[in-house]
């Protein structure tokens, strides 16, 4: 059988740590980095006789994250014992949740080249997290770090509703942006904010029963779950079409040799003998709790989709671009109010922002300057004081040394020429230097027009107002 009569089935498991101030069942501080066990307390290091106590605010964090996510939320939930042990796992066992947690049977919705697609989610469920294992590079062993162990997490678990590696890309970039509108997580995929396991299994196509799946674990770059994917599922499927059986196996991606590896079998739901924790005490919610929270959740990212086609009419391709980054969406709001031009603010953020960040292998959480900024830019533009091509070059300079782009402009003697005796000048002295193009306008050829505004662009290193240029030029070339 050929690939295309084979189906993937796809769910995740995302884990996205909580932006509280401090850990799940302890006061110790959340925040990335530190020297090494300078995080953590008894508590997190579980030494005999520390009895946690559960933070309240990971219990609101992870509601309001069922509620952006349409999940039903349980008003009696309680804490299990999810029981294995790891180095990094002081206890030997985990707390999580295991049968009634927290949301439930909620969804996301996601865009797809057929059109929109309903992601069923399982459940969303509070946990802590473990800690690190730091590997010595020379072989002489591995080291504990215990700053994460206790950093609260909730966990999202989908339904095998993902049919592609486009797919799985899409659902995660909507949790993140979801995530990062509510601000219950950072979502800092480089920091491990944001992590998914990824279940991956084939079958053929037309038959309902389910193949045997394999899970990748702790996977947090979009780049690495698309690539891990696309090379399980056709693993699996070479793997059936030689008559071989696939086992229920964790395995390990290496993003060098873009293979995965097998680490261990995969456990069921028995093997983890949960039982509720018997130092903590459950967990009541109250209706006003729970609609209190609805009522004060941030307008989210497809609320803001919505306006920006109605009331800025963006395009399809500019408002879902817009909405997929807080970071980009705040910025384009604030920069509205300073030029009132949403088109030419989403245009530069879609084109020139998006590419700087990719150059320079940043998020834009990372960008240096404020929407304000980026609005005073856009109006420099708007009102004729600098050209597109110049502006450009102050974005960058905005990047590299972060200053009102007012002051740039002026520091760099980039103030757009737009006297129009000036520009005649130029208008002139480049036609004199220029016969052919002058004939070859003549006969026809209109991109000889387009050289010779670029050559007066690149006489005046770019600060000729070029409407004004297309203008002299026609005027002189039609006599």
């Amino acid at each position: 059988m050929a690939r295309e009569d084979y189906e993937m089935i796809i769910g995740l498991e995302v884990h996205c740590e909580l932006s509280t101030k401090t850990k799940i069942f302890c006061s110790c501080p959340t925040e990335f980095g530190g020297e090494p066990n300078t995080h953590c307390c008894p508590i997190c290091m579980a030494l005999p006789g520390t009895l946690p106590v559960l933070n309240e605010k990971v219990v609101e964090y992870a509601v309001k994250a069922g509620l952006a996510t349409n999940c039903s939320i349980a008003k009696n939930s309680k804490n299990d014992r999810k029981n294995y042990f790891y180095p990094d796992l002081p206890k030997a066992y985990q707390i999580s949740q295991y049968d009634l947690p927290l949301c439930y049977d909620g969804y996301v919705t996601i865009d797809t080249p057929k059109g929109e697609k309903k992601i069923r989610l399982e459940r969303i469920h509070i946990e802590e997290d473990a800690g690190k294992l730091n590997h010595d590079e020379y072989g002489r062993g591995s080291f504990v770090d215990l700053n994460r162990a206790g950093v609260p997490l909730i966990e999202v678990v989908s339904r095998p509703d993902l049919r592609s590696a486009e797919e799985v890309e899409s659902y995660m970039r909507k949790l993140k942006s979801i995530f990062e509108y509510i601000e219950v997580s950072d979502c800092k995929m480089q920091e491990g904010s944001l992590r998914a396991d990824v279940n991956v299994s084939v079958r053929k196509k037309g038959t309902e029963k389910l193949g045997t799946r394999t899970e990748m674990k702790n996977m947090n770059s979009f780049r690495s779950i698309v690539r891990a994917v696309e090379y399980e599922a056709n693993r699996q499927i070479d793997l059936i079409e030689e008559g071989g059986t696939v086992t229920q196996e964790t395995l390990r991606w290496d993003d060098v040799s873009g293979k995965t590896f097998p680490m261990r079998d995969k456990e069921d739901a028995q093997d983890y003998r949960y039982f509720p924790d018997p130092d903590l005490a459950p967990i009541r919610l109250s209706d006003e709790y729970i609609e209190n929270l609805r009522n004060n959740l941030p307008e989210l990212p497809e609320s803001r989709r919505k306006r920006y086609l109605e009331d800025y009419k963006l395009s399809e391709k500019a408002a879902n671009f817009t909405v997929q980054s807080k970071y980009y969406s705040n910025l384009f709001e604030d920069a509205i109010k300073v030029c009132d031009n949403p088109k030419s603010v989403s245009n530069m953020i879609m084109s020139d922002i998006a590419r700087i960040l990719n150059e320079k292998e940043e998020e834009p959480d990372e960008i240096p300057f404020t929407g304000e900024d980026l609005g005073e830019l856009v109006k420099l533009i708007d009102d004729g004081k600098i050209s597109s091509a110049i502006a450009k070059k102050v974005l960058e300079e905005m990047f590299e040394n972060p200053k009102k782009p007012s002051k740039i402009v002026e520091e760099k003697g980039w103030i757009q020429i737009s006297d129009e005796g000036e520009i005649k000048k130029i208008v002139l002295e480049i036609l004199e230097n220029n016969p052919q193009s002058i004939a070859d306008y003549k006969a026809g050829k209109d991109r000889a027009l387009g050289y010779l505004v670029g050559q007066a662009m690149k006489a005046t290193k770019g600060k000729a107002n070029p409407q004004l240029l297309n203008k002299l030029f026609l005027e002189e070339l039609n006599k």
